[in-house]
């Protein structure tokens, strides 16, 4: 059950704020993401609170003529937990899982005024429970909610705006990797395998929520599909079932060039979602994977940086690269009806997949 309190990062056990149990990879992290109607001028933002790391960090990137423009910021959390920015980048809760601000006041030319209301009530996903052999990976909560913009992105002085945008946030909080990794490895050693699409979309009037985690084998440990006309609330979204998602994999790549999901609704009517990328937005531009800029990290008290890259001139099968997030078209058929609309398509696939032909840690689609 989702509270107004859940919007604010105050995760934690029956100790004081300050202390969130005992695992040192406890974290509290939004996302958030917008696009112009036609899913043009791409953004991204990350803000993580990692209390037994007494780290804060934030990161918000924008896709723009082909370049991704990303600012980075870390800083001594110092125990507070209600002090929602880092460096140049803020959030403000207007009201709790409904409206929010997204401000960002870099001096290296980034800067952002963005306000989001949400389409209908957020989604909850099922609670995210991971081990690998004796030791957990994942054991978190996530809700995620389809989202209209307003406002503007400025990148060296040219802004564009987002009145009438489109989007998704989530906000999610419990034990991932997170910081420095664990000196001790696990044994016996495992090989390392991780699936993940996730795929919330825009249409008209109505939202679609879909993730999938999948085993080497292809078979889900986390799923859900759901659709959320706008205005719903937390008893009127639409769960989905007899899912499957059907994924064409660039050759040489484990970057998506297309997807489809067969799905049916409660009163047995069949619902088909196709995805068309059309840009590739670099999760690492928020600190997924980053090298240098990780989630949790310590970068010092208070440090700022700026980065800019082409996801088109990098390597698709580079640790750091893999995690993506397509701009798609995409289109809905179900229930008698069909709609045109924009989403996302994020995707993750380390190791072995055996639906989709991966054998390995890092081969390429044959």
């Amino acid at each position: 059950m989702l509270t107004k309190g859940d919007e604010y990062p105050i995760h934690q056990t029956a100790e004081p704020i300050a202390f969130s149990g005992t695992d040192r990879n406890f974290y509290d992290r939004y996302f958030f993401c917008g696009y112009r109607p036609d899913g043009g001028g791409y953004f991204g933002m990350g803000f993580g609170v990692y209390p037994h790391l007494n780290v804060a960090d934030a990161h918000f990137s924008v896709l723009r003529d082909g370049v991704q423009h990303s600012v980075h910021a870390s800083r001594l959390l110092n125990m507070e937990r209600m002090d929602l920015s880092v460096g140049p980048i803020r959030i403000e809760v207007i009201e709790p899982l409904q409206k929010l601000r997204v401000l960002i006041d870099s001096p290296d030319g980034i800067k952002a005024d963005l306000v989001m209301k949400g389409r209908s009530f957020p989604v909850q996903e099922p609670r995210f429970t991971r081990r690998i052999g004796p030791r957990t990976m994942m054991d978190l909560t996530r809700f995620t909610q389809n989202v209209r913009w307003s406002g503007w992105v400025e990148v060296d002085g040219k802004r564009e705006t987002y009145e009438g945008g489109l989007g998704t946030r989530d906000r999610s909080w419990g034990v991932r990797p997170i910081g420095a990794a664990d000196q001790q490895p696990q044994q016996p050693a495992a090989p390392q395998q991780f699936y993940w699409l996730w795929a919330p979309t825009n249409f008209p009037n109505l939202s679609l929520y879909y993730h999938v985690n999948d085993d080497a084998d292809g078979v889900p440990w986390n799923t859900r599909a759901t659709l959320a006309m706008d205005g719903a609330n937390t008893t009127e979204h639409f769960h989905l079932h007899d899912t499957a998602m059907k994924v064409d994999w660039k050759k040489g790549q484990r970057w998506a060039t297309g997807a489809t999901l067969s799905a049916k609704d409660g009163s047995g009517r069949d619902h088909k979602v196709t995805w068309t990328p059309k840009a590739t937005f670099l999760m690492k531009g928020i600190g997924y994977g980053h090298p240098d800029w990780g989630h949790g990290h310590w970068k010092g008290e208070s440090v700022t940086a700026r980065e800019d890259f082409r996801p088109d001139m990098l390597d698709p099968l580079l640790p750091m690269n893999l995690h993506i997030q397509a701009i798609c078209t995409t289109k809905h058929e179900g229930a008698g009806t069909g709609s045109e609309g924009v989403g996302i398509l994020e995707q993750l696939v380390i190791g072995p997949h055996a639906p989709s032909g991966f054998k390995s840690m890092l081969d390429g689609a044959s």
